[in-house]
């Protein structure tokens, strides 16, 4: 079947490697797609986020499957048009959507269904925020209650830092909640209505700085499995949030189809949820499609066709781990167009391949970075610690003058197991 992947960011190009490897991929389209997507799929001009282009797209070239990768097409109903014109898609509605659409949302639902979760007040103005501020303890945390790619949230350590968050989110809405005390952890599973699957699990790096510090970004690398994950907190987070979530929506009339991200914090009382979201993470998915067994496509289309108890995914036992090189300047205003080179030399350590986050062609052939977050360079390896040997040897072959990265990606897990 011929596949459309939507976006263009690092996720997308773990996608689309994943999905020009399944058996039963045709032809492969990415929208607008990035320098590393076009090693693996013909890349087109074409907004995601455009409902009626997307489908005329997907009619013109005889589409059988639409993978969407971002957040944003999906809010804005992609997924919809496309199953309002008989098009499979692998991603939920718009409706479905506001799980990730809306923190709000998805803690009101928390709180109708009994799915642990942190205490939370919600607050449209900035006034109402600063007084509810001295309802919680410190630290407390603030989240822009709409999207933000990963990065609307401050969990602010002092009554100062606390206002100063509220302050500039300018009268938005917003959340504030208790801060969790505990390991975060993530958690994917397939779901289609009410019948759900673990897809895998993961840990995420979202702090800039060596040791968890400095300003939250987009997320400095990731790596999976997640050992602290285990299996009984796995049952009872899939138990517990993820199925309980899964059958509201189906009550609520608006069924969840597709991935459910579950950000968790594995607290003394168990995995509470810190948020969702309704796509794969990014880097979370580079370092998961690698570990990936069978034909994705298929799987993906299995979803999207509501028979997700036919086709199950299958995982390798191996270890992967991805390190994000980032633009200087990241996460505030990166600095664009420094070269990059090296990406053949990374490829040659066994077990890594480079994705594209943010990247273009300059007309002269050069590849240059053209966000914050530029690579993602993943390694897979028999255990933790060769999977994170490798990807600093491939990060180490990559020449990018401007870039930086954090040296201590699975710090936690590896002290675990030294």
């Amino acid at each position: 079947m011929n596949i459309l992947l939507l976006g263009s960011g690092g996720r997308e190009d773990a996608l689309a490697w994943g999905l020009r490897q399944s058996p039963s991929c045709g032809d492969l389209l990415a929208a607008p797609g990035n320098p590393g997507i076009a090693r693996w799929a013909e890349c087109l001009a074409l907004d995601p986020s455009d409902p009626d282009k997307v489908v005329a797209v997907a009619r013109e070239r005889n589409i059988g499957l639409v993978v969407i990768g971002p957040e944003a097409p999906l809010v804005a109903g992609v997924a919809d048009a496309c199953r309002a014109a008989g098009i499979p898609v692998f991603g939920p509605s718009a409706a479905a959507a506001m799980l990730e659409g809306s923190k709000g949302f998805t803690k009101d639902l928390c709180a109708a269904e009994g799915i642990p979760t942190a205490r939370f007040v919600r607050l449209a103005d900035t006034e109402s925020a600063l007084e509810a501020l001295g309802d919680f303890g410190l630290p407390v945390v603030i989240k822009a209650d709409g999207l933000a790619a990963g990065k609307g949230v401050t969990v602010a350590l002092t009554r100062a830092e606390a206002e100063e968050a509220v302050v500039a989110l300018c009268g938005a809405p917003l959340v504030i909640e208790e801060f969790l005390d505990g390991e975060e952890a993530s958690l994917f599973a397939l779901v289609d209505g009410e019948e759900a699957v673990v897809l895998a699990s993961a840990q995420d790096h979202k702090r800039v700085g060596h040791g968890d510090t400095g300003p939250n970004t987009g997320g400095m690398g990731a790596y999976s499995p997640a050992p602290v994950l285990t299996p009984e907190l796995e049952r009872r987070a899939m138990d517990e949030i993820v199925l309980p979530t899964a059958r509201a929506m189906v009550r609520a009339g608006t069924p969840f189809s597709g991935l459910l991200y579950a950000g968790l914090m594995l607290t003394a009382e168990g995995p509470k949820l810190i948020e969702y979201n309704v796509r794969f993470g990014d880097p979370e998915c580079e370092a998961i499609v690698p570990r990936l067994k069978g034909d994705l496509a298929a799987v993906l289309l299995s979803v999207a066709e509501g028979r997700l108890g036919q086709v199950r995914p299958e995982l390798s036992e191996q270890h992967s781990m991805t390190v994000v090189l980032c633009a200087a300047g990241y996460p505030g205003t990166p600095r664009k167009g420094g070269l990059v080179d090296g990406i053949e030399a990374a490829e040659r350590v066994p077990g890594v391949t480079v994705f594209h986050a943010g990247t273009a062609r300059h007309g002269s052939g050069a590849l240059l970075s053209a966000g914050g977050r530029v690579l993602a360079v993943t390694a897979l390896g028999e255990t933790l610690a060769e999977a994170r040997a490798r990807a600093y040897q491939g990060v180490d072959a990559i020449e990018f003058a401007d870039g930086f990265y954090r040296r201590d990606i699975g710090w936690r897990e590896l002290e675990r197991t030294a």
